[in-house]
């Protein structure tokens, strides 16, 4: 094979990232060609990531004058197929629709493609950046919600010590007993937990969702607020703190590597310190490739509703 110019070796790499195919000239591109005569016209179609809305027109170089690289995040994993020649194509990709993980990504000799691979470290480290991150203060401030932070004092104690994550420190003690009104029906906060992106992208249409829904049934919603640092427990002393009769958090979940942004509402019946797992009720899966955030809302309001109604949780309330 004739060799590759380096500025065509950039736009095949570029291509590879992009999901376009770019042709090279002389036998390069004879090669294709015949591969392409090749291949079996029945397989499935890759797709790939997608095209960017405005056609690359606005891709913005750096300071080398490299142009970037698309988001590598954007795909749905379960619409994505790339094997070639399967045997039950069909099959496959209907299994790939019900299971959310990495099947059917291909692979180069005994290894992944460079696409899925890319794709995998990307997802990684969206993960990485969901745990170490904050929550961003603009939507604190938009939602009106003041913080208050548990014993943690810095991220690495919160995630090796989650005892010191279900405890408010003094000022965050004080802060609840002046601003909360006392035993509403329902008490409702946020924490970031393991992922502050989720928060960043849930709770704007979570939160006015469900409070929307409340007041259509007449509950009474005591005063929100935000816990940095807050693992789930923290909600036991929170509900002895104001004497709500249900308590609620909307929390960042631990993410995983198809979505770093999952949302979870734990709710529980007059709660108190020490009280058991099983009294939780939890809504899972919030986000906007599971359930979406504004219906998540409206349901966790239902959920509500039915707690006070039967006055039971977790296992005891069938729902």
């Amino acid at each position: 094979m004739e060799n590759i110019s380096e500025a065509l070796l950039k736009e095949l790499i570029e291509s590879v990232l992009e999901g376009r195919s770019v042709r090279p000239e002389g036998k390069a591109g004879l090669l294709l060609e015949e591969r392409e005569k090749e291949r079996d016209p029945t397989q499935l179609p890759y797709m790939d990531l997608p095209a960017k809305e405005d056609g690359g027109e606005n891709r913005k170089e750096d300071d080398c004058g490299e142009t970037d690289c698309p988001d590598m995040t954007a795909y749905d994993v379960r619409e994505q197929y790339l094997v070639e020649n399967p045997v039950n194509r069909e099959a496959f990709a209907d299994l790939k629709r019900n299971a959310p993980c990495r099947l059917g990504i291909g692979k180069a000799g005994a290894r992944c493609k460079t696409l899925p691979m890319l794709q995998f470290q990307a997802a990684h480290s969206a993960a990485q950046d969901a745990v170490f991150s904050d929550v961003d203060p603009k939507v604190l401030e938009e939602l009106g919600l003041f913080q208050v932070q548990t014993q943690c004092e810095s991220k690495d104690i919160f995630l090796t010590r989650p005892d010191l994550g279900r405890k408010l420190n003094e000022e965050g003690l004080r802060l609840i007993k002046e601003r909360c009104r006392q035993k509403p029906q329902v008490q409702l906060f946020v924490a970031d937990g393991l992922s502050s992106a989720a928060v960043n992208a849930n709770v704007k249409e979570v939160l006015p969702s469900m409070a929307q829904g409340l007041e259509g049934y007449g509950i009474e919603m005591g005063t929100p607020f935000f816990v940095k640092y807050g693992r789930v427990g923290v909600m036991d002393q929170i509900s002895e703190l104001t004497g709500a009769r249900v308590t609620c958090v909307l929390i960042g979940e631990r993410p995983g590597l198809l979505t770093a942004e999952s949302m979870s509402a734990y709710l529980v019946f007059q709660g108190y310190v020490g009280i058991p797992e099983s009294r939780r009720t939890v809504v899972s899966n919030i986000h906007g490739r599971g359930t979406v955030p504004a219906e998540a809302g409206a349901h966790i309001a239902d959920v509500i509703k039915k707690i006070l109604e039967t006055e039971k949780s977790g296992t005891q309330l069938a729902l």
